[in-house]
């Protein structure tokens, strides 16, 4: 027998989710270690050897382990904390500040108490040096190697661990970046360096420089972690292959890792949309919302057809111009602070209990009240069957936090302060799902709800509730959906190079030409990683927009089109895009002519992903699986109810549940609300639909073997 292991370090819990080829797929969560994220994986490693059957060593285990593909939070964190390497920066003389002024717009327009973002790299470690060239690539001005010397000395004194580069225009032409790096890697062998002609060869200064510096800023912290954690693998006999999940939803090897290592800053999170796909397509449809509330943070990402990539978004404020899912990331997860702002207002998160302390009811050192602690109050958990019983929650702190720093405070009751913290964590969720669908064009209430983290389900009726998404699906292994989304993920690479050019006067045999140079690349890369051709597929996306317009739409364009030079489909597949987007296109208006901005092309290697095993109909009673009763909260009548409490592991293939009603797992506990029914589908998946709507599962409610 032969494992593949999906692990998904988060900020609370490590999650691991194993494929045992044809057999049970099995779970499980361990605290996380946030000194030395390894540690917890080898914890959680250890865990699952004891308990296979029949119990093994972890050696034993290592042997028997193909493929780990792993998602870390190290870079994500190094940044929000400000706690990456020090770095310098060489650039182009006179440009050196682009870091603070960036695009020279204000990003709260009415907010006269907004700062400027502290740039990663201080101003005294920017150092500018001669040398230009034009925006064709021709050289201006030679490249003083004795600036770059001098900048070399200056980083050398101040025991600078990282170094980036980046200068003005060198996307149409890299040799000034490659002198000078050269000179640094002779200088300085030891520090960590990225060339931005390498890293990011695309138009807008901003965005090429921000991203170099943050490559720089967070690779040494990332090339610390993979020594720490290939050691560990190493010491317990792994032998198998290691792949490393990254931000535009593929995996990459160790070595893609260390070298770019700004591909990971979303790693955990981008494994959960393509997973979440899979499970709604058993349900007949393509589309969906998938959200992941764990124990530090909420996500929210959007799937149409397939996970929608963003060409840059940002981090912390910072720019980061790669292909990356569009996941909206928010401070509100299981521990999420409750606190009371200088109005006296409730608030939920961004500050988080984390896993050490933990919420108060952890009796860990924690004070402040977490949404854990009021989801316990609201009987919504069971404090002797918190992670199945292997952790016990104290029911008197949780309620003695709640009362010190929220109910007295505001002249409520436990009960109504605990109801009013997690009636604010749903609100925020929800706010968070309306930038991924309404910003964008979509209307939540036509996409599915799928459901992860560990306490994502506890909160999903209200969430659909306040959205009006009538249907929800909470899938068996929810609570480590992103770890299990890791072994259905393809390694992906992508590549960008500019190309300025009107639609209507394009010279096809330069765009061929960039394509070409780029399939050679990605060709390369998959030969490398052992990927067979029939298993590679390539996409290629046009940046467009109308003549002097300040934003790109990125467009999806086939092989066949450039092959042909089917101008006309390419351009009727902008102005579509662009009417979805802003409501409005100029595709009949001759003096809106289109250009192009960028060619970008991701290279797919598809890899064998686990198969999910289904089960026969079985008929709708669920009293096998009835554990008993308890009283809990009813947002929608604001008040206490006495509701069923079941088992989802006894759970079958058909099995009917009348809202509300409580569903409990080792690893997550399900509140299915006043206005939900749920029944199982075939993978042991959750079905919530609204009472007003069975058609939504008409199939699943047919009766016994329909």
């Amino acid at each position: 027998m032969s494992l593949k292991i999906g692990i998904d370090v988060g900020g609370t819990f490590t999650d691991f989710f194993v494929d045992q080829e044809g057999r049970d797929t099995r779970i499980h969560k361990t605290l996380s270690t946030p000194s030395d994220p390894s540690i917890a994986v080898i914890k959680g490693l250890t865990d699952i050897a004891e308990t296979m059957d029949p119990p093994m060593t972890l050696e034993e285990l290592a042997t028997k382990v193909k493929t780990i593909v792993h998602g870390t939070t190290v870079t994500t964190n190094a940044t929000l904390t400000s706690n990456g390497a020090k770095t310098g920066l060489i650039t182009t003389e006179g440009v050196r500040d682009a870091l603070e002024m960036r695009r020279g717009i204000r990003e709260e327009q009415y907010n006269n108490r907004c700062t400027n973002v502290v740039p990663l790299v201080p101003r005294y470690l920017r150092r500018g040096v001669g040398g230009r060239l034009d925006r064709n690539g021709h050289e201006v001005e030679p490249l003083s190697l004795d600036d770059v010397k001098a900048a070399i000395d200056l980083f050398k004194a101040e025991k600078v661990a990282a170094v980036a580069i980046c200068f003005m225009n060198s996307f149409t032409n890299p040799d000034h970046e490659r002198q000078a790096a050269e000179l640094v890697r002779k200088e300085m062998p030891e520090a960590y360096l990225t060339v931005s002609s390498d890293l990011l060869p695309s138009i807008r200064f901003y965005e090429r420089v921000s991203t170099t510096a943050l490559n720089s800023y967070i690779g040494p912290i990332l090339d610390h972690y993979l020594n720490q954690l290939l050691g560990r693998l190493k010491g317990i006999g792994f032998k198998g292959l290691l792949l490393i999940m990254q931000s535009n939803g593929g995996v990459m090897t160790p070595q893609i890792a260390r070298e770019k290592a700004a591909l990971t800053l979303l790693s955990g999170p981008a494994a959960g949309p393509g997973a979440g796909l899979q499970y709604v397509r058993a349900h007949n449809q393509e589309n969906c919302i998938v959200v992941d509330m764990g124990g530090t943070s909420f996500e929210a990402a959007l799937v149409v057809g397939s996970p929608v990539v963003v060409n840059e978004g940002e981090i912390d404020r910072r720019r980061l111009a790669l292909p990356m899912l569009g996941i909206h990331t928010i401070g509100a997860g299981g521990g999420s602070v409750g606190w009371l702002d200088e109005g006296g207002l409730l608030r939920m998160g961004p500050e988080s209990a984390g896993a050490d302390p933990g919420p108060a009811s952890y009796c860990k050192g924690g004070k402040k009240p977490a949404c854990t602690d009021a989801n316990l109050v609201l009987g919504y958990l069971d404090p002797d069957f918190f992670a199945g019983g292997a952790m016990k929650l104290d029911m008197e702190a949780a309620r003695k936090a709640i009362e010190e720093h929220v109910a007295i405070p505001m002249g409520l009751s436990i009960e109504e302060a605990a109801a009013g913290m997690y009636r604010i964590a749903c609100m925020n969720m929800a706010q968070g799902i309306r930038e991924i669908t309404i910003k964008r064009g979509f209307d939540p209430r036509e996409f599915p709800l799928i459901v992860a983290g560990g306490a994502g389900p506890t909160h999903s009726c209200l969430i659909c509730e306040e959205l009006q998404i009538p249907f929800q699906l909470v899938p068996r292994e929810s609570s480590i959906l992103c770890a299990a989304g890791m072994l259905m993920s393809d390694l992906r690479h992508d590549f960008v190079r500019t190309f300025v050019a009107r639609l209507d006067s394009l010279d096809w045999d330069v765009l061929e030409k960039i394509v070409g140079d780029m399939v050679r690349e990605g060709n390369q890369l998959l030969t490398e990683e052992k990927i067979p051709e029939s298993s590679r597929r390539n996409v290629v996306k046009l940046d467009c927009r109308y003549l002097r317009q300040y934003h790109e739409v990125s467009v999806e364009v086939s092989q066949d089109h450039i092959d042909n030079h089917d101008l006309s489909s390419i351009a009727h597949a902008f102005h579509h895009e662009h009417n979805r987007l802003y409501g409005y296109s100029l595709e009949d208006d001759k003096d809106a002519p289109v250009e192009i901005i960028n060619v970008r092309l991701q290279a797919i290697g598809e890899v064998e992903k686990p198969t999910f095993r289904t089960e026969a109909k079985s008929s709708p009673n669920t009293d096998h699986a009835k554990k008993g009763e308890r009283s809990v909260y009813i947002p929608e009548d604001k008040a206490f109810k006495t509701v069923s409490v079941f088992d989802g592991h006894k759970m079958l293939h058909g099995n009917h549940i009348e809202g509300p009603a409580m569903i409990e797992q080792v690893t997550t506990a399900i509140f299915v609300g006043e206005t939900f029914n749920c029944v199982v589908d075939k993978f042991g998946s959750f079905a919530l639909y609204r009472k007003d709507r069975p058609d939504l599962v008409a199939d699943l409610l047919k009766g016994e073997n329909a």
